[in-house]
């Protein structure tokens, strides 16, 4: 990684057409370019609402293909910026077969690679599982010009399996584009109990594997389909060092563009003070390839 990356995390909503959404999260990426930025992070699923929160056979029109008109345009973007971004998109790979995929762009325009959603939820307001196909290009860093990213996606976040493979795969940096919130008639203590566990959790990420991490959430209330119910996206969007430090963070409702700088050395000096990846006892751990040890 360089010796001093600028990194950026767009926290936008994304209630609008596709048009409109797209063409606020490309004016965010240029005030990202002109502070110097080397990396920029869109929410999950950027392009619109989020459609998963009921099963409408309609809602597979949404996808394109990856290279695609989307990718396109932000291809031709990063060229211009010389910016790395990192987007998601809802993947058409072949008819009946979608995918919730990152991709990332490099400096000069060129896919660096792509990374498909590998955790699929399915729970009430949150149902992929009837949109998305597990992804099936496992848990690898995408080589870029700024150094090896490791892109994971939302409900990957709670996993620290797909954390710690990023990092023994050579992964500098942990990346979550996320749209995730609340359910608006939870108690403000239970809403306050799922934020801490979400920030404690990949903040742990960072801790456990000595890189940094972040965390690009979505905010504003999203109302379901044929319902007065919804979610209430949840910002907080973060970015935190290698010993899980939180060097820059959103709150819950604002529109705002994260950037700090990262120490490119920082890493490495954590690592020798805190060596958990000398000190795993990987002839033991045998049992983490079972569903349940009975």
């Amino acid at each position: 990684m360089k010796s001093t990356l600028i990194v950026s995390a767009i926290q936008q909503t994304c209630n609008e057409d596709r048009q409109t959404n797209l063409a606020f999260s490309i004016l965010k990426i240029r005030e990202a370019a002109e502070a110097n930025a080397d990396l920029v992070v869109l929410p999950e699923l950027h392009l619109g609402p989020y459609f998963c929160q009921n099963e409408d056979p309609s809602h597979f029109d949404l996808a394109q293909p990856i290279p695609g008109p989307t990718t396109d345009i932000l291809s031709t973007l990063a060229k211009e910026l010389k910016i790395v971004i990192v987007s998601t998109i809802f993947e058409k790979r072949a008819p009946g077969l979608y995918h919730n995929t990152a991709v990332v762009f490099d400096k000069d325009g060129s896919i660096a690679g792509k990374y498909r959603k590998m955790h699929i939820p399915d729970d009430p307001g949150f149902y992929e599982k009837y949109y998305f196909t597990p992804g099936d290009m496992g848990f690898t860093p995408i080589e870029t010009s700024i150094g090896k990213l490791g892109v994971l996606i939302c409900w990957d976040q709670w996993y620290p399996e797909a954390a710690r493979l990023m990092a023994l795969a050579g992964a500098e940096l942990l990346i979550y584009p996320t749209a995730i919130g609340w359910d608006p008639e939870d108690a403000k203590e239970e809403k306050q109990r799922q934020l801490d566990a979400w920030i404690t959790i990949q903040r742990s990420h960072a801790v456990a594997n000595g890189i940094p991490v972040i965390s690009c959430n979505r905010v504003g209330f999203e109302q379901a389909p044929d319902s007065t119910k919804g979610i209430e996206f949840w910002g907080n969007s973060f970015i935190a060092g290698p010993q899980g430090e939180i060097i820059t963070q959103a709150n819950a409702s604002e529109i705002t563009l994260l950037n700090c700088p990262l120490d490119g050395q920082k890493s490495d000096q954590v690592r020798r003070i805190w060596p958990f990846l000398r000190d795993r006892r990987i002839d033991a751990y045998s049992d983490l390839n079972k569903r349940f040890i009975d």
